[in-house]
């Protein structure tokens, strides 16, 4: 029998913490959303948080919002959804 890691359909609580803090805390999405119309890069999510001030800080339930723990991978893919259907 395999384990499951996953977390609420993420790799674990962590990834699952940030994208939740950022898809529920209306003016962070807003943001999220305004910084993808822009954004040219591969790797959104850590540009995000940096261009947020946010880089050394924790998310209300004590989560780093950068951190080695956190699949970065799945938070890229997930920022791209921000963006509007036709610039995907």
């Amino acid at each position: 029998m395999v384990k499951d890691t996953s977390y609420n359909g993420w790799k674990n609580r962590s990834t699952w913490n940030v994208m939740l803090w950022i898809n529920n805390d209306e003016e962070l999405y807003n943001s999220a959303v305004k910084f993808m119309k822009t954004y040219k890069g591969r790797k959104p999510y850590g540009a995000f948080i940096v261009y947020m001030g946010m880089q050394d800080d924790r998310t209300d339930d004590g989560i780093k919002w950068l951190s080695r723990l956190l699949d970065y991978k799945a938070l890229n893919e997930a920022m791209l959804d921000f963006l509007p259907s036709n610039q995907q």
